[in-house]
């Protein structure tokens, strides 16, 4: 009988809220959202907290991350970001930022692959540049020792059929891409039995 009642009492002081002290700052509690109050007093169920602090974590690495990319994609298109962008985006949902990281990486991997090509010099269009990805990983200078070479894997004598003289991985890559693009445009993408499909 004493154990049950010990049990009711200790649920008793459980379910008493405590007073708040009497301040003249607002009661946090009070000016939480609706889904972070608890039924009870107005407090904050553990859960809740946890939550709110969940939400407000994921939205900080998602600001820093956009960050991170804004400011790779001002480098790579030669621009500066504002001294204040950081702050900007406090006010941004974590679906804002996630939407807009998107956005960035995709301009980044723009920005990238327009960059690499105009670097590299080559004027192939781009199923020709897809061709030299996929046979030699776009390098001109290759050569394997197994009978093909340069960026489009030519045979010595595909290579004389075209025009071109001497070693084709000796040629330069502008020779290349126009004794590719000669190629491509007598016989199709059949030159390339794998990477031409």
């Amino acid at each position: 009988m004493h154990a049950k009642t010990a049990v009711a009492v200790a649920g008793t002081l459980l379910a008493v809220p405590s007073v708040a002290v009497a301040t003249d700052a607002p009661d946090p509690a009070a000016t939480a959202p609706a889904a972070v109050r608890a039924p009870l007093g107005e407090h904050p169920t553990v859960g809740a907290e946890m939550l709110a602090a969940h939400r407000r974590d994921t939205t900080a690495r998602l600001r820093a991350a956009h960050v991170r990319l804004a400011r790779g994609a001002a480098r790579l298109s030669g621009a500066t970001l504002p001294h204040d962008y950081a702050t900007r985006l406090r006010g941004e949902t974590a679906a804002d930022l996630r939407r807009s990281n998107r956005r960035l990486r995709a301009r980044i991997r723009r920005l990238s692959g327009t960059r690499t090509r105009r670097e590299a010099g080559s004027t192939a269009p781009p199923v020709l540049q897809a061709i030299a990805a996929c046979e030699s990983g776009g390098n001109p200078s290759t050569n394997t020792g197994n009978g093909f070479y340069g960026k489009y894997q030519f045979t010595q004598a595909t290579w004389a059929a075209v025009g071109g003289s001497g070693n084709p991985a000796a040629a330069s890559e502008a020779e290349q891409d126009r004794r590719a693009a000669q190629l491509y445009a007598q016989a199709g993408p059949g030159q390339w039995p794998v990477c031409g499909r």
